[in-house]
């Protein structure tokens, strides 16, 4: 298995990157290779200066950079040796099976659907956010902000693609749809709701127990909930300001700890042809060692081909 990192990607790269697959690659087994993409002196750098064998990594010299605030179309054909735009190649080709980055997120999503493409019958691939569970364990929602209109078929699909990711990747037998709503009852909500929970009810395509409302994300209601990526992005942004404000004000507890993104690494995209792995923006290097981690997962759950195999039907 090769995995490849997005050196250059991140507020904190290179450094945060390329210390994240030091201690990645000594918590994963041999047969996994990590190739690391950017600036060859500045990787090679760190890692002797934090004393690895740089003959243990595989580094594929990059000279341009996608900025956080370059635009995601036009940053990958203007800069072709930028660490993202060459991976992507790398991953299209089957030089790598997961490329993983903390970088611009829109030029990721891009080159997931102009690069390694939709599986056949996606209608538009999607990311997720995990939402631990009071109770223990977690929810995973999506999507999460690459989609932020939908129509019912598209929250449909977001309904299969979460229950294969949950169940293959987080042992999730069985898992529980639910439909993100103003209330439990089928005829509350908004056009998109109402029609898509008409699309979910009694659907042999996954377990859909109903809608779910805002109070109960952190509960044992569901194990996947869906809805669109603006309703979503706002769910984990309103997340992540309340571990914020928790830490800010001294406050720890064993249950919001559970909130901090360090501890899940990032989301694949779901619904493309390979894995492609977007990390946080703001990933330290514990945050890029649990994205590799993840990204060994993905590939071993073979989520693109049981993603194939399920919409081939």
């Amino acid at each position: 298995m090769r995995i490849g990192i997005d050196i250059m990607g991140g507020d904190f790269a290179p450094e945060a990157t390329t210390c994240g697959a030091i201690i990645a690659r000594k918590e994963l087994p041999a047969d996994v290779r990590l190739v690391l993409y950017g600036d060859r002196e500045q990787i090679f750098s760190i890692l002797t200066r934090e004393g690895e064998d740089v003959a243990q990594y595989d580094i594929v010299h990059t000279t341009e950079v996608i900025n956080m605030n370059d635009h995601p179309t036009r940053a990958l054909p203007q800069k072709p040796d930028s660490s993202i735009s060459v991976g992507f190649r790398h991953l299209k080709t089957g030089e790598i099976d997961a490329f993983a980055s903390a970088g611009n997120t829109g030029a990721m999503l891009v080159g997931s659907i102009f690069s390694v493409n939709n599986c056949p019958g996606v209608i538009r691939p999607c990311i997720t956010s995990i939402l631990p569970k009071m109770e223990g364990g977690f929810n995973i929602i999506l999507d999460v902000g690459s989609n932020a209109d939908c129509k019912p078929d598209v929250l449909y699909q977001f309904a299969v693609l979460g229950s294969l990711y949950i169940e293959h990747v987080y042992g999730v037998k069985n898992p529980r749809v639910g439909l993100l709503n103003i209330g439990e009852e089928e005829e509350k909500g908004n056009l998109l709701t109402q029609a898509a929970h008409q699309l979910m009810k009694g659907s042999s395509d996954f377990n859909f127990v109903g809608n779910i409302e805002g109070r109960d994300l952190f509960r044992d209601k569901a194990d996947v909930v869906v809805c669109d990526g603006f309703t979503g992005n706002v769910v984990l942004k309103e997340a992540e300001g309340l571990y914020w404000l928790m830490r800010k004000r001294g406050i720890r507890d064993e249950y919001f700890d559970r909130f901090n993104y360090e501890n899940y690494g990032g989301t694949p995209v779901l619904g493309v042809n390979s894995n492609v792995i977007i990390g946080h923006g703001i990933s330290n290097a514990t945050a890029i060692k649990n994205m590799i981690l993840l990204s060994r997962d993905v590939v071993k759950a073979g989520i693109p081909e049981k993603i194939k195999g399920v919409f081939a039907k």
